[in-house]
């Protein structure tokens, strides 16, 4: 019973989260207006299959699948989230998409709506303490994944 609970708890724990990263994620970028880079957009996709995960081991609870899909779903984030965050930090080099490196510049509509559309990722423009949004997610998954494992080893009828 008390595996049920915590496991129950611990999904409900991670959808609001993840509905909270998603929104705050939107609200900083339509009312506060930073753009985000194409990799700050690919980090929102393990949040929303995170959601529909744990909507399942909400109301299958004693499934380890389901917890395992979560524990690679945010592991992939963790792995995001750190090369994004180590191309901020000098440490990864940017990948072609993020330079915008592959321009038609013969066109100039083309130029121009290329330049509005994303920002380059190695500028960091809003962050919270100091740690950009690609460090919070990198720390944040890692710490879901340690948890998940701790749940999925340790927590056994």
């Amino acid at each position: 019973m008390n595996f049920n609970l915590k496991r129950k708890n611990f999904y409900l724990l991670i959808f609001i989260y993840s509905i909270t990263a998603l929104l705050s994620a939107i609200y900083i970028e339509k009312v506060l207006g930073y753009l985000p880079c194409k990799l700050c957009i690919y980090q929102r996709i393990p949040f929303l299959i995170a959601i529909f995960i744990c909507f399942l081991g909400y109301n299958y609870i004693k499934s380890d699948k389901i917890l395992t899909a979560l524990i690679v779903t945010f592991t992939l984030s963790t792995i995001l989230g750190g090369y994004h965050f180590g191309i901020e930090n000098n440490i990864f080099e940017e990948y072609a998409g993020c330079a915008n490196t592959n321009i038609d510049i013969t066109n100039k509509e083309k130029i121009m709506e290329t330049l509005g559309m994303f920002k380059n990722c190695k500028n960091v423009e809003f962050s919270i303490l100091g740690i950009s949004l690609s460090g919070l997610n990198f720390l944040t998954s890692l710490l879901i994944v340690l948890f998940s494992l701790r749940a999925l080893i340790y927590e056994k009828n």
